[in-house]
């Protein structure tokens, strides 16, 4: 897998990320701690999308509570070498209920990001963040308080590159407007089953759009400002690839079955199929694979090899979509 700069961030990273909020056990809570087997499996996982090619990892400071880093971290004491050879990024923002609170809120108070990132490193068991995001949209954020916190992670050597997750191109550009560092990278669900991210587009003036909640313009606006968009969710926790679909609609079966006809002509895997529509997108779409299974994780190995042509791209949108172009 060759290597992907992010942009202008001097990063230079895979063309997939591994996600990792599948490591740490199965208790998203922070009762139970993991077990050897578990530190065994994030050995597998970690060791499977390294063999593919990916050099970046993906965590956020609720990834089973904490859990999901503090299990990487162990990969990392046990591999000396691995963490020069790789790049990380967590998130941060989402606060669970605690003792302010029995409720889950945003936060992005200058206190609370410092707070969470010094967690964030002692759990990973390393000195830096190569990327920090900010997980979710904090409705009551003041952008001055998040400039002095980035201020004070870039100079502290903390935190290398900044970004967030799930933001429209209003509150980038509202966040941008008091940094003094670039926003580099915008983390949003997307994939063939989650598809109003293209929707949008053909949705402009029309009755639908009323109804469509993905933000208009977001993807044209991080293009033009070089922010690099990240796709969470690209295999839609396994409905194209094999998950049991008596449940769904005959929409979504037609448009597995397509899938799987284009992974036997193309003589790849259902997952290569999905990663290689988000990927052939032009807007350079850097799929994040949440997967902790070795097998699923290898069987994403073709993506990049892939390249739709712009029928076969349409035809699998068209079939997803359950309705031709208006």
């Amino acid at each position: 897998m060759g290597k992907f700069p992010l942009n202008d961030s001097g990063i230079s990273a895979s063309r997939l990320v591994y996600g990792c909020m599948g490591l740490g056990g199965s208790d998203w809570s922070n009762k139970t701690a993991y077990t050897p087997e578990d530190v065994k499996q994030a050995h597998e996982a970690v060791e499977a999308a390294l063999s593919i090619g990916i050099n970046m990892f993906d965590h956020a400071n609720i990834y089973k509570s904490g859990k999901a880093e503090q299990i990487f971290g162990e990969v990392l004491k046990e591999r000396k070498d691995l963490r020069d050879r790789i790049i990380l990024q967590s998130k941060c923002g989402i606060r669970f209920a605690d003792d302010l609170a029995p409720f889950t809120r945003f936060d992005f108070s200058k206190d609370y990001i410092l707070d969470c990132v010094d967690g964030i490193l002692s759990r990973l068991g390393t000195d830096y963040l190569d990327i920090l995001l900010l997980h979710r949209p904090d409705a009551l954020v003041e952008p001055e308080e998040v400039a002095e916190a980035f201020h004070h992670l870039k100079a502290s050597g903390k935190v290398k590159s900044f970004g967030v997750s799930n933001m429209s191109a209003g509150q980038i550009r509202l966040l941008q407007s008091c940094l003094d560092v670039p926003i580099v990278v915008n983390q949003l669900e997307m994939s063939l089953y989650r598809h109003n991210w293209v929707d949008v587009g053909i949705n402009v003036n029309r009755d639908p759009a009323a109804n469509d909640i993905f933000p208009e313009g977001t993807l044209e606006f991080c293009r033009l400002e070089n922010i690099q968009i990240q796709a969470w969710g690209p295999l839609a926790q396994g409905i194209y690839t094999g998950r049991p679909l008596t449940d769904q609609s005959e929409t979504v079966r037609a448009t597995a079955q397509k899938v799987q006809a284009y992974a036997e002509q193309k003589g790849t895997t259902a997952e290569s199929i999905l990663l290689a529509w988000l990927m052939r997108h032009p807007a350079g779409i850097q799929p994040v694979i949440g997967t902790k299974t070795p097998e699923r994780i290898l069987a994403c190995k073709d993506a990049e090899r892939i390249t739709l042509t712009r029928e076969e791209w349409y035809d699998l949108w068209i079939t997803a979509r359950g309705a031709v172009m208006p």
